[in-house]
């Protein structure tokens, strides 16, 4: 027997500043403080378009080292976008804030990166739309994003709300 999830629900990290995270997180997704608790310094954040009661929880631990890149835990999160063009929009906010650290093609998903103020990593990604990840289907290529070729070849297309339909039996 298996746990039958859905989805992931949220994420929960510890950082350093947890004002500056907040102030970090609310530039970059707009996100809006759901909730606060005081007595764990922690603040939990939905992003505007959500229909979770929080997206992201951030536990502020203090100054401490930063974990070395590759080491044991959470390499990255992945926020999805609905549109190419919504991509293209989180590539500029994030270069903008200087989170940026890069993009690729990974065949079904189109992806840029960055990282918080305590280097956690992040993607914002944009998925094909299920009936064109042809070759993709079983595989995760990590290519050369063209990302203006991409915007040509599929804007306007959202793919958001696209399930997995539910096998009944």
């Amino acid at each position: 027997m298996t746990v039958n999830a859905v989805r992931l629900n949220h994420a929960v990290l510890f950082v350093s500043d947890l004002e500056r995270s907040i102030a970090f997180y609310q530039q970059a997704f707009d996100m809006v403080i759901m909730a606060r608790e005081a007595r764990a310094n922690a603040a939990f954040l939905r992003l505007p378009r959500s229909g979770n009661h929080h997206d992201l929880g951030l536990f502020g631990v203090g100054a401490q080292p930063p974990r070395p890149h590759g080491s044991l835990g959470l390499y990255h999160l992945a926020w999805q976008v609905d549109t190419i063009e919504e991509l293209e929009e989180a590539r500029l906010t994030l270069a903008n804030l200087g989170a940026f650290t890069g993009e690729s093609s990974h065949g079904a998903t189109k992806s840029v990166y960055a990282h918080d103020p305590d280097g956690n990593e992040f993607e914002v990604m944009w998925m094909l739309p299920r009936a064109s990840w042809g070759d993709f289907e079983n595989a995760a290529p990590v290519d050369r994003l063209d990302l203006p070729g991409e915007v040509r070849r599929w804007a306007g297309v959202r793919t958001a709300a696209e399930l997995v339909p539910v096998d009944p039996s």
